[in-house]
């Protein structure tokens, strides 16, 4: 046998190998500019798409020089104000070859349709645009809670987003349900598997029932549906989940729709691994965990992932810094073009452990979803609270389990004893975005109103009002403003005129079922209680635009249990709220939960209020995502206690709200002793 014959057998033996999955970082902070730069350096080291963040203003539909922007410009992601921003975000990366994910919701019309101007710009035809917009709202009523209208109008912009895209630009995922978050909210397996699909049945639903909808486009409609899901750590289990979601959703493209296709059938989906599990205290077991959650999502080929993006091992302290995002980047390219992963087929297929267990999933995920369309399907368990509280009582569970010990957290509840990181030593060890973020959007978006023209941003926006109004698809009139020069906020602000805005459910009632709470917790606030001369009351404030509500549930669930007269209103408070309210219950405690990063302007404020209304002798207590640095800085400011991710036993919380109060009845009756002796000195003399 000759040389070239030996070589053509073993090309011929080899096996062909899968294409990898899109590769992606989620990324996004400070300004266009900025973000700009980090994108065309993840590109340039091997990231095969781009997932962007957009910062709270951007999701929720203000400019950056809103009241209730302040303290939130490019915190959590870019701030995209307008279309010259939009511009300068993909400046020198070229739309026609670029595969898109944009994380937005309630404005994803809107970010669309900037993005579509650029295209325009660039010279792509939007016939061959590829990319997704999350655009899952029903979610974010449950879960990240940037929602700004109500389910009814919101589905419409949804519909109205499938409709545009199903037409005019075919390659595009217009709608990504996303599990992701429902997950991080404390779903379980089978709520993340039935939730998501009712979510997904909600909206197919939606769009086929529209008067002026065509019945042929709908297999065209139903195959670009997507998903975006969350992996945790039980391994088997999220295998077996992904599995299940892949056979549920064909089983529904069947049976539901009559879906004949079996490539409109396919469950496609893209991923970003559980940050719920990243832990503050050994950050850097955080890089197995994201390894081993990765492995969830691509070792089983008929459930594999069609995009992956993983966090940093660092989120849980901050923002992830370049070389972060390269570190859970490799962990890709390793695992795709390293390993023979992608040279085999199903290595699962015929396992009785995995096909036992995705049954089981599939049995109780039917029962729920036919639950979830005895209620009304899933916008109506969404108005009635129900989903939003199972998921407040899982979390509560599975925190109660890491309490207990018995869900095992490696660091936090074991083997708590180990070697300083030296990851986390040395100053610029986690990424923060400087203060002077704010004031430069401020003055850039200031710049950008003098430089247009009022009578065409002014006929745009009547434009837009009049297609809101009359039920028209909200796209080409969106896509019109978007040229002409609107602001994002703007654009929100016409919407919500129209539409209103929306308030959805707590989770946290009378009827909410907890773990409890440890009998000391209990004894300690009964005995405060009986100093007071009344029960203790804490008022739980989220100000800002941070919708990650679940700290917030779980500490105004668990102080209701030890005994504290809770009072707790939602998300997105103004710090004017907060203390009003503060006031208007008497409150012996304000506790504010803050997880964007916006820790310090928004606590600056709230204390300037508080003072303003003669409420500064009430403590304040502060949880959040907050480096030692700003710790520092907040009890500076006269701030009582900060929490963090490591402080993961509520109960030890609780003990310290009360501490916090008794210092605070010691301090004032020090104060009033101190005055009654002053005049008692004075009467004598």
């Amino acid at each position: 046998m000759s040389a070239s014959a030996s070589v053509d057998e073993v090309k011929r033996d080899k096996p062909q190998r899968d294409k990898p999955w899109i590769i992606r970082t989620y990324a996004g902070h400070s300004n266009a500019k900025e973000s700009n730069a980090l994108y065309r350096g993840n590109l340039a080291k091997g990231q095969t798409g781009l997932s962007v963040a957009f910062d709270l203003p951007t999701q929720t539909g203000y400019d950056p020089d809103h009241e209730l922007a302040r303290g939130e410009v490019g915190k959590v992601g870019v701030s995209i104000a307008h279309l010259g921003d939009m511009r300068t975000l993909f400046d020198q990366i070229p739309l026609q070859q670029m595969n898109t994910s944009m994380t937005i919701n309630a404005t994803a019309p809107w970010l669309l349709s900037l993005y579509l101007a650029v295209a325009e710009e660039q010279g792509a035809p939007f016939s061959g645009l590829q990319g997704t917009t999350q655009n899952d709202i029903i979610k974010e009523y449950l879960s990240r809670g940037t929602y700004v209208f109500p389910p009814a109008p919101s589905l419409r912009l949804t519909k109205d987003v499938i409709l545009f895209t199903t037409k005019e630009v075919p390659k595009w995922n217009p709608m990504n349900v996303c599990s992701y978050h429902l997950q991080e909210a404390g779903a379980t397996p089978v709520q993340e598997l039935s939730y998501a699909l009712a979510i997904a049945i909600a909206v197919l639903d939606t769009v086929r029932d529209d008067p002026d909808f065509d019945p042929e486009s709908f297999p065209e409609v139903f195959g670009r549906i997507s998903f975006f899901v969350n992996a945790g750590l039980r391994f088997v289990t999220e295998i077996c989940k992904m599995r299940a979601f892949s056979e549920l959703w064909d089983e529904i493209a069947q049976e539901r729709y009559g879906i004949d296709d079996p490539k409109k059938r396919i469950f496609r989906y893209g991923v970003q691994v559980n940050s719920l599990g990243l832990t503050e205290q050994q950050p850097e077991n955080n890089v197995h965990r994201i390894l081993i959650e990765m492995l969830a999502v691509t070792l089983s080929k008929r459930a594999r992932a069609r995009a992956v993006q993983l966090p940093a091992w660092n989120e849980a302290l901050g923002l992830p810094r370049p070389w972060d995002q390269q570190w859970s980047m490799r962990m890709q390219q390793i695992l795709a073009f390293e390993t023979d992963l992608l040279e085999y087929d199903d290595i699962f297929d015929g396992s009785k452990v995995i096909d036992a267990k995705v049954e089981a999933l599939k049995v109780e995920t039917r029962a729920e979803l036919e639950r979830i369309g005895g209620i009304g399907g899933a916008v109506a368990a969404v108005e009635t609270g129900a989903l939003k509280r199972s998921l407040v009582e899982s979390n509560a569970r599975r925190i109660s389990a890491i309490e207990a010990g018995d869900q095992i957290v490696v660091g936090v509840n074991k083997w708590q004893q180990g070697e300083p990181s030296p990851l986390t030593a040395g100053e610029g060890a986690i990424f923060t975005v400087s203060e002077t973020v704010e004031m430069e959007a401020e003055a850039r978006i200031r710049e950008w109103r003098t430089k247009r023209d009022d009578a065409v941003v002014g006929k745009a926006l009547e434009e837009l009002e009049a297609a809101a109004r009359s039920g028209a698809n909200i796209m080409p009139v969106s896509i019109a403003a978007a040229k002409a020069g609107v602001t994002t906020g703007e654009w929100g602000q016409r919407l919500r005129e129209v539409f209103g805005e929306y308030r959805a459910p707590t989770g946290v009632t009378l009827q909410t079922v907890s773990s409890g709470a440890a009998e000391e917790a209990k004894l300690l606030i009964a005995d405060l209680g009986e100093r007071l001369g009344e029960q203790p009351r804490l008022v739980v404030g989220k100000p800002g635009l941070d919708g990650h509500s679940n700290g917030a549930e779980q500490i105004a669930l668990r102080a209701r249990d030890v005994g504290f007269d809770v009072t707790y209103d939602g998300i997105r408070q103004t710090p004017a709220e907060i203390v009003a309210k503060a006031k208007e219950t008497a409150a012996h405690v304000v506790g504010l939960s803050i997880l964007s990063g916006s820790h310090v302007s928004l606590v600056r404020d709230v204390k300037a209020k508080m003072r303003e209304a003669g409420l500064d002798h009430i403590p304040l207590v502060v949880g959040g995502i907050i480096s030692p640095d700003d710790e520092l800085v907040l009890k500076n400011m006269g701030v009582s206690a900060v929490y963090t991710p490591k402080d993961y036993v509520i109960d030890t919380i609780m003990i310290g709200l009360c501490k916090v109060v008794e210092r605070s009845i010691d301090k004032t009756n020090r104060t009033a002793g101190a005055a009654k002796g002053k005049d008692e000195a004075a009467q004598v003399y």
